[in-house]
Parts: structure tokens; C-alpha cells; sequence
């Protein structure tokens, strides 16, 4: 391979991974993506996408933690491409703070910057930066860039950044920040191929996945968006509950006796759809079951959601276009339908027929409001900005 660029995306058990190659115009291609799972557990890795050779790897692979499981990656590629030596390596760091609007390529005191924000992101922070420490031990010589999911929100306007509290908390850093910044991005660059002009308009898009959250576009940038000071705030989500009343908080504290660490499981780990349906916060697992608490579930998602696009909407002040990507948003068209049923006071008429077949536009053609599902891409986005730093120098 020519100047392969090594992607990563380390979460609590798992790493995403994608092997990018640059050619001698600056052109990016993907020529593996993958998983490694269920690290500390069974493992199991997964290559899904080979363009190259068509070939896909699908293996019980035993690994303790990241290091191991970023070494097993290591000698699999190394085994097919003998003398592999990767320019550098882009990874997903959930959160940069106030100082971050764009990637950087990390050192000793970039990570120790990083390190202070993991109170602010602590079911991602602690794995995204396990895993530059990882990489950093396997090839101590290679270039390590940290890409930002809050930097794409630094475009927020002062009064969307602020919470109705006493101004010197501002000076804390407690704002709001905005997350899934790298799928936005990959959605904003590609907006022009589905939309034309209408790009630059009034856009809402939608990421449903694990986690949830919407983002309000204007000429392609983030003015508004549902999460805030951590990735806790806005739409329910499979296990986090979105935005809350403070008060429940101050109520389980005072009356219920529960500690930090009791809610802070209760909010991360036990709410949003796996909460209110006591079964499941995976949305197939929901759609597959009578029981009326998944249905409860679910039209609670959609309500939710659909009230928080509206409440968008208000801060682009009007809406041209509403936009579907990353899991839930992709796949489940029969979310996505209840979701514009709610939204056709604004002018949304869906295509019942296209929806089902996941559109690239889902609205019908009188529609005032377009529709449309687009996937989402954070890895290329990734590739893109870690090439650009490489170039730079």
C-alpha cells in the first residue's frame, strides 16, 4: 500500500478501526474497515469491508485490552502486507474543550490537556486516549492525530454555548460543547451531492444511533445542537436519558439516599429506551416485541426526538431539510416514519414507499420540508483531517 493512514476508534470494549490509503493526488480509499469486540471478553474481530481483495475476516481473537487487541490488528495486516509502515494514525477523541476547533497532533502535553476533560466524557474520554497511549507503546516513532466530535460545534453562537447560570461557572469551562461533531461533518461535506443549493439552507440532521443527537445547520454549520455539556444532555438514547430536570436529581440525592455513582449509573447505563422498556435499548430488539413497554419505548423516542426537532428549527428560525444518518437513523424506517408523522404540521409529507427502501430522500416531491437519509462516514472525515496534518508537516 502507498501512504496508509491507520484510523481509530477505541471504545470501552471495542475498537473501530479503518486502514485508509492515500494516493499520489491526495485521493483517500478506504482498503480495510473493522472491530475488534467484546475486548477483556470472548474477542471476536471483524473485518466488513475489503474492497481490495473482497476478502472479510470474521474470528474468535482473544485480547485483555486495547494494546493486545491493536497488536493483533497489527500482525493481521502485517501478515498480508508484509513491511507495512502506516504515515501516521487518526483517532476519535470525543471531547477538546474549549481550546480545540480543529485536529492536532498529540504529544505528552496535548494528551495531559485531554486527560483533564475526562470528567466531562467519561464513558469515552478514558478509552479514546487509552488508545493513543496503546498505539503510542506498539510504535513509539508514529505520527498520532486527535480528531475532535466537539470541534465541528465551535461554530455555536455565544448565547447557544450558555447555560442559565451565575457567569463565573462560564469560567469553569461549563457550557455548552456539542458532541458527534465528526458525523456532522462527513453530513455538512456531503450535503451539496443530495441537496444542491438547498445545502446551504436551513438543515437539521438527525444522528440516532447508540447515542443520540440532533444538530441544527446553517450554510453547512452548527448553530444549534440537543447535546451540551456532556453527551448525557438531549434526546433519549439507548441507555442515557437525555435531557432531565434537574430536580429528579436533587430528589433521588436528597429523598432516595442514592450516591454519585448510583445515578451516575442510573443516567449512563440504565435509562433512556433500555429504561423505559425493561428490555432492551437496542431499537431492533424493541420493534421485534408486542410487549407494550418496548412500544411505550419507542414512541417515546420518537416524540422526543420530534420535539426537538421542532425546537431546532426555531433556532434556524424555519427548516428546509431534515436529515436521517448513523444506526437507528439509517435502518429503521419505521423510526423515521413515526418521527415526520409528528413533523407534518411544518410541512413534511413522507414517501411512505421510499422510506421503506431507506430513500436517499424519503419526503414526497410536493413536500415543503425535504426528507433524506444519508449515511454517515466519521472515519473518512477522520482520514481526511490526519492526511491534511501529514501534508502540513
Amino acid at each position: 500500500m502507498d501512504t496508509p493512514l491507520l484510523i481509530l476508534n477505541a471504545g470501552s470494549s471495542s475498537l473501530k478501526f479503518a486502514v485508509v490509503e492515500a494516493d499520489t493526488a491526495g485521493r483517500l480509499n478506504a482498503v480495510y474497515r473493522g472491530i475488534f469486540e467484546e475486548i477483556g471478553r470472548t474477542g471476536r474481530f471483524r473485518v466488513f469491508h475489503v474492497p481490495a481483495s473482497g476478502d472479510v475476516a470474521d474470528q474468535a481473537a482473544a485480547a485483555a485490552n486495547h494494546e493486545q487487541a491493536l497488536q493483533y490488528l497489527l500482525d493481521w495486516l502485517e501478515a498480508r502486507h508484509p513491511g507495512l509502515e502506516f504515515r501516521a494514525a487518526g483517532h476519535r477523541v470525543v471531547h477538546g474543550g474549549t481550546d480545540y476547533s480543529g485536529p492536532v497532533r498529540i504529544d505528552e502535553q496535548i494528551l495531559a490537556e485531554l486527560e483533564r476533560l475526562v470528567p466531562l466524557s467519561p464513558l469515552h474520554q478514558p478509552h479514546n486516549l487509552g488508545g493513543i497511549r496503546a498505539l503510542a507503546r506498539l510504535r513509539p516513532q508514529l505520527l498520532q492525530i486527535a480528531c475532535f466530535d466537539t470541534a465541528f460545534h465551535h461554530t455555536l453562537p455565544a448565547l447557544a454555548q450558555n447555560f442559565a447560570l451565575p457567569r463565573e461557572l462560564r469560567a469553569l469551562g461549563i457550557r455548552r460543547y456539542g458532541f458527534h461533531g465528526l458525523s456532522y461533518e462527513h453530513i455538512a461535506n456531503v450535503l451539496p451531492n443530495y441537496l444542491g443549493a438547498a445545502a446551504e439552507g436551513k438543515v437539521v440532521v438527525a444522528h440516532l444511533g447508540n447515542g443520540a443527537s440532533l444538530c441544527a445547520m446553517r450554510q453547512r454549520h452548527s448553530v444549534e445542537t440537543s447535546m451540551s455539556f456532556t453527551p448525557l444532555d438531549g434526546i433519549p438514547m439507548a441507555s442515557r436519558c437525555g435531557a432531565l430536570d434537574p430536580g429528579v436529581l436533587l430528589y433521588l440525592l436528597r429523598e432516595e439516599g442514592m450516591s454519585v455513582q448510583q445515578l451516575d449509573e442510573l443516567l449512563h447505563y440504565r435509562s433512556g429506551l433500555l429504561g423505559v422498556s425493561g428490555l432492551s435499548g437496542d431499537v431492533r430488539v424493541l420493534q421485534a416485541s408486542n410487549h407494550p413497554h418496548a412500544i411505550e419505548a419507542l414512541d417515546l423516542f420518537a416524540y422526543r426526538v420530534s420535539q426537538a426537532i421542532a425546537g431546532h428549527a426555531a433556532a434556524l428560525e424555519g427548516l428546509d431539510a431534515l436529515v436521517f444518518t448513523a444506526g437507528i437513523g439509517e435502518h429503521a424506517c419505521a423510526v423515521r416514519a413515526a418521527i415526520c408523522r409528528r413533523l407534518a404540521w411544518l410541512g413534511l409529507t413522507l414517501d411512505e414507499a421510499v422510506n421503506e427502501r431507506h430513500g436517499p430522500c424519503i419526503s414526497q416531491a410536493g413536500s415543503r420540508i425535504s426528507a433524506w437519509v444519508i449515511p454517515t462516514d466519521e472515519e473518512s472525515v477522520m482520514a481526511r483531517h490526519t492526511w491534511d496534518l501529514v501534508v502540513a508537516g
